[in-house]
């Protein structure tokens, strides 16, 4: 892509405070101008944007691409095919691969399988202990050299406490991330739903608020005392926000993340044996899910990320108690957080903060601005457009979804990864 003009859209950029309707010029993967008018030779193609937004590229911090070892529920090139077409020009990938991203071999795979991918760009998280069993740490340095951006064991948590304050004192020596898997598995053993008046009613097994709330305290005081890098996945309840509100007004060096899934919807979807919406931590109470968007609106919970975690029916298409835990989000995820905006609970800089800025800043990788000179990682916007989520427009190789079949209004119309269109429905690069 050499050079074109996008002119008219409304551009939305947190890292500038921007948010103004006005032209973005793009010249060979290069953001070289911006401002509510700019000009151009005429011979320059011009995209006309009017209604839509311009934004940086979105980043997805938390995603399961599942390759190596389970290629049959995605890999790296559907996986970030399905990215691009949610508006997502980077993810971060957990490493509960098969075997676990505990080397830098594997690490390098990863990114030789996304670079020959070419859809967006994929930071490796690489595992916390060898092997995900919470018993020796990671050789740390060698898999940052190799291109992992964080740690951790997320899929399961680190249940010693006494690993996870080694491994948080050794990060310092990186300034390294640890993302926490925060459960207290004793507590959540057994359990297939949230704890509550719906787990009693269908017979099924709880996992009770307390056992995420739990792990997130012991994580955030170890956090404190060794002041390492801590951020808290996918936070689900009322709780867990208070704890993690409480450890910032400290000082603690906490971040964290919720999904579009704890802001939409509760345990009542579970309603039926729905496995489609059994995951992990479990969908929660209203009450819990009004937290996690009051967590969003005070900048408490700093991004949202969709831990995306695709599976084939022979897992979901089974009885509740055995069914896999997860859902797919990279291709709902934006939908979802615009309707936050359009209800009033955020506003549309807010959420270009949580989705891509901050989690850019935490992880420590380039993206989240557009500041001149800058790469273009740019995602444009819909915001209006309405679309049925259907098995056939999904690019994931998974459709594991509870809201599979719903209209869903908002999408991405272009995205592009240094100046290069890797998802152009409308084909507004080729009119």
């Amino acid at each position: 892509m050499k050079t074109v003009l996008f002119k008219g859209g409304r551009i939305i950029d947190p890292s500038q405070d921007w948010d103004f309707a006005g032209d973005i010029l793009v010249d060979r993967g290069v953001i070289r101008d911006a401002g509510p008018s700019v000009s151009v030779a005429s011979e320059v193609p011009v995209i006309e944007l009017a209604g839509m937004w311009f934004v940086p590229g979105l980043v997805d911090m938390h995603v399961h691409l599942r390759e190596p070892g389970e290629e049959y529920k995605e890999t790296i090139a559907s996986g970030t095919a399905a990215a691009a077409a949610g508006g997502f020009t980077a993810v971060a990938c957990m490493p509960n691969s098969r075997p676990p991203n505990d080397s830098a071999a594997i690490t390098r795979l990863v990114l030789e399988k996304a670079g020959m991918a070419g859809n967006a760009r994929v930071y490796p998280v690489a595992a916390v202990t060898m092997g995900q069993k919470g018993e020796r740490i990671t050789e740390f340095g060698d898999l940052l050299e190799a291109g992992a951006v964080a740690f951790s064991d997320d899929g399961v948590p680190v249940a010693n406490a006494a690993v996870m304050r080694r491994a948080l004192e050794y990060s310092r020596n990186f300034d390294a991330l640890i993302i926490s898997h925060a459960e207290e598995p004793d507590l959540a053993a057994g359990g297939v739903m949230n704890e509550g008046s719906m787990s009693t009613l269908l017979g099924l097994k709880g996992i009770p608020a307390v056992a995420e709330e739990i792990a997130v305290f012991r994580d955030v005081c170890l956090a404190e005392l060794t002041g390492g890098r801590l951020h808290i996945a996918h936070v689900s309840t009322r709780g867990a926000v208070e704890i993690i509100r409480q450890a910032k007004q400290r000082g603690v060096r906490v971040t964290a993340e919720t999904a579009p899934h704890y802001f939409s919807l509760t345990e009542e979807v579970v309603e039926g044996y729905n496995t489609l919406a059994k995951m992990n931590p479990p969908l929660r109470t209203e009450e819990d899910r009004s937290a996690i968007i009051e967590g969003l609106q005070d900048g408490i919970l700093d991004a949202v990320a969709t831990d995306h975690a695709p599976h084939s029916s022979l897992e979901k298409e089974c009885e509740f108690q055995i069914a896999a835990n997860g859902i797919t989000g990279l291709e709902t995820a934006l939908p979802l957080t615009l309707a936050l905006v359009r209800g009033g609970h955020m506003s549309a800089s807010d959420m270009i903060r949580s989705m891509s800025t901050r989690p850019s800043e935490i992880l420590g990788i380039p993206g989240g601005t557009l500041r001149t000179g800058g790469v273009a990682d740019i995602t444009i916007i819909d915001p209006d457009s309405r679309f049925e989520l259907t098995r056939e427009r999904m690019h994931s190789l998974s459709c594991n979804t509870p809201f599979l079949g719903q209209t869903l209004t908002g999408q991405a119309v272009l995205t592009m990864v240094g100046g290069r269109p890797v998802y152009d429905p409308r084909g507004l690069l080729l009119s």
